[in-house]
């Protein structure tokens, strides 16, 4: 050692560095932290196709790895060096020989399966294999890695963190075990620390139009009921009862109906009559509404806030790791115009980072890798704050929302459900709307969530993974921060001498009285661009055999008896009230509709598919004769083209309860018939 130390001091100054650069270990290039990534995302097999768990998929030269889940499903995130390059996928697992796979990163997300060949059978094998890119939208939900683990980690550490996304880790967890849960339509006890809360739901039941001739109810775009459920079959276990929406689950998907006039109404409602697939003697009409869609490139600049919980329950992970990687992947889409500050609670609530402009990314996305989790939820403090700094920063014309990530755990301060609906309803009145994400398991809040987001004019979403955020934030980014149309309520009449009962499926808990349909002062559901709302009536019409009960109740005396009716074919007629956003009093639209059975459209099929798979989750007594496999014959038959794969992750996750779910509701019988 003292001769070659000799015979190193001895060089000239220029030879001694280019000698110490080349003995230095190598390291990866360096990686622009704002730069765009890509999601890749697939599944690991083995030669018969049957799932790998736990294999470590990791990009070497970026220190990105993370661990295949019990269905062999993984997600990395990717920063992109430039446009589109190419970079070495590795997978590993004891017993399994490597493979190495170049994958292509051009777009959001990218899919990559891999299949891995037992060690027994062929010790080590290398292939360079280019997987595709189908597109930023096509391909987001092609291959969703939504059968994660419980125990994945979605955020990641090591010396230096990936660039490109605040916060966004280098080793992940997507699930070391491979044990089934058992089945259960409660969640995990109490005794294992669960504290999750669902609002009770009370099905709707069958009404008669000649006691009830009025159905009215506010228009509902959440979509959280859906991952949220996604992420309990995930676990190997049937969801909560009250955890399942049907309206929810229904809506969490696009169909396929017109689209608004660029210069008319905001919204546009198209309407649907065929057969229940549970029960072909009763009807089951569609009443769809498309909202107007929006170019994100050309819309009025966005003032934004994201107001988070840094508490100690949001610790670990699908928590604040996850809030910094989703809330990463839409600073990417802000433009120089477009402002966002951070604002953060947790004991106490905090600014983080003031209203700055969203062409400053670096300093956006080093405020959010800076955060951690520590102390009590003052949730109450944290949104007074964030509304007052909305309103300090506040665009007139443009596009002013808080958007609230937490697990609603909220124990410190203005903290019941009432005080903090109170808090979010007078300062709604700024203008400032309200988007609330929800992470995390085990103590989740949802039904705290669910009326903070009622209050607050806004959306509520449920995170689980990547896939998830980039759906609502990138993909969907119009109809989460846009707002075309406020107060929106739907109010239909059923034509009693074509009716003989009718129930709503879904929207338990945005049901009206008959009298806040015209009521202006009532508040109702918030509809962002481009945004779908599907609302689905069961009806027994008239001539068909009476097979639901009704409640008794005495005939009306001043009734007008049905010769004293004028006499129409007219099943229903709907009318549609909304404002816009920035107003004060309602415009009213009606539609009659026809009595008139067609065969169901590619869109009233799938979403017919969908309410079943709630109502089976629910185990609801008005499921007639749908079973598991019928839900999946409809889904299959509907799937259509499917470009962001929704559809298809639907089918999997339906395929996957079906197992889990009672024997006599699971069609097997039928199919060996």
């Amino acid at each position: 050692m003292r001769h070659i130390s000799r015979r190193l001091s001895s060089l000239p100054l220029p030879t001694l560095l280019a000698a110490m650069v080349l003995m230095s270990p190598l390291r990866p290039p360096p990686v622009d932290r704002t730069a765009p990534t890509t999601l890749v995302t697939g599944r690991v097999l083995d030669p018969s196709g049957q799932p790998i768990a736990a294999a470590t998929l990791s990009i070497p030269a970026r220190s990105l790895s993370t661990t295949s889940s019990a269905d062999g499903r993984y997600v990395l995130a990717v920063p992109r060096n430039a446009t589109s390059e190419t970079v070495s996928l590795q997978a590993t697992k004891s017993g399994f020989g490597m493979r190495r796979l170049g994958v292509y990163l051009n777009g959001d997300t990218v899919r990559a399966d891999i299949t891995m060949t037992p060690a027994a059978e062929r010790l080590l094998e290398r292939e360079s294999v280019y997987s595709t890119a189908a597109g930023a939208n096509a391909a987001t939900h092609r291959l969703r890695s939504s059968q994660v683990a419980a125990d994945r980690t979605v955020g990641m550490a090591t010396a230096s963190p990936a660039p490109g996304i605040a916060g966004v880790a280098t080793k992940s967890s997507l699930g070391r075990s491979d044990r089934r849960m058992s089945i259960s339509v409660r969640p995990p006890s109490r005794e294992h620390g669960n504290t999750e809360a669902y609002d009770h739901i009370d099905e709707n039941p069958f009404r008669s139009p000649r006691v009830a001739p009025l159905s009215t109810f506010s228009v509902d775009v959440d979509r959280a009921s859906y991952s949220n459920v996604r992420r309990f079959l995930a676990r190997g276990q049937l969801p909560p009862k009250d955890a399942v929406r049907i309206e929810e689950l229904v809506n969490y998907f696009p169909y396929d109906d017109a689209a608004p006039s660029a210069h008319g109404a905001p919204l546009r409602v198209t309407t649907e009559v065929s057969a229940a697939p549970w029960n072909p003697r009763h009807d089951l009409v569609r009443v769809a509404l498309r909202a107007r869609d929006v170019d994100m490139r050309r819309a009025a600049p966005s003032n934004l806030v994201f107001l988070i919980d840094v508490s100690g329950s949001m610790n670990g992970p699908g928590r604040l790791p996850l809030v910094k990687e989703a809330l990463g992947l839409l600073v990417h889409q802000l433009r120089a115009e477009d402002r966002v500050a951070i604002v953060v609670y947790a004991g106490n609530a905090g600014l983080v980072l003031p209203s700055t402009s969203g062409d400053d990314k670096q300093r956006i996305l080093a405020a959010l890798d800076g955060l951690e989790a520590g102390g009590s939820t003052a949730g109450g403090a944290g949104i007074r704050l964030a509304y007052d700094v909305a309103q300090k920063s506040f665009i007139a014309g443009g596009t002013n929302r808080v958007i609230l990530c937490t697990d609603g755990d909220f124990n410190v301060g203005q903290s019941s459900d009432g005080e903090l609906v109170r808090l979010i309803e007078e300062r709604r009145k700024e203008g400032s709307f309200l988007t609330i994400l929800g992470f995390g398991m085990g103590n989740y809040k949802d039904a705290k969530m669910e009326k903070l987001a009622g209050a607050g004019n806004g959306n509520y979403g449920y995170i689980d993974d990547l896939l998830e955020a980039r759906k609502m934030l990138v993909s969907e980014m119009g109809g989460t921060l846009i707002t075309v149309a406020k107060d929106v309520k739907l109010q239909v009449e059923f034509n009693p001498d074509r009716v003989q009962a009718y129930r709503l499926l879904g929207y338990e808990d945005r049901l009206l009285r008959e009298e806040d349909f015209a009521n202006d002062a009532k508040d109702a559901g918030d509809v962002g661009a481009g945004h779908t709302v599907t609302a689905l009536y069961e009806i027994v019409p008239s001539g068909a055999s009476l097979d639901v009960s009704l409640p008794d109740v005495a005939a009306f005396r001043y009734q007008r008896p049905q010769g004293e009716r004028a006499a129409t074919d007219e099943l229903l007629h709907i009318a549609l009230r909304y404002k816009a956003p920035d107003g004060d009093r309602s415009q009213l639209e009606m539609f009659p509709v026809r009595a008139e059975r067609r065969a169901a459209s590619e869109s009233m099929r799938f979403a017919s598919a969908v309410a079943g798979f709630g109502m089976l989750l629910r185990e609801s007594p008005l499921a007639g004769e749908l079973t598991w496999a019928r839900v999946l014959d409809l889904a299959r038959s509907a799937r259509g083209r499917d470009e962001a794969g929704y559809r298809g992750d639907f089918i999997r996750l339906a395929e996957k309860a079906g197992a889990l779910a009672r024997p006599e509701r699971t069609g097997m019988r039928e199919r060996q018939d």
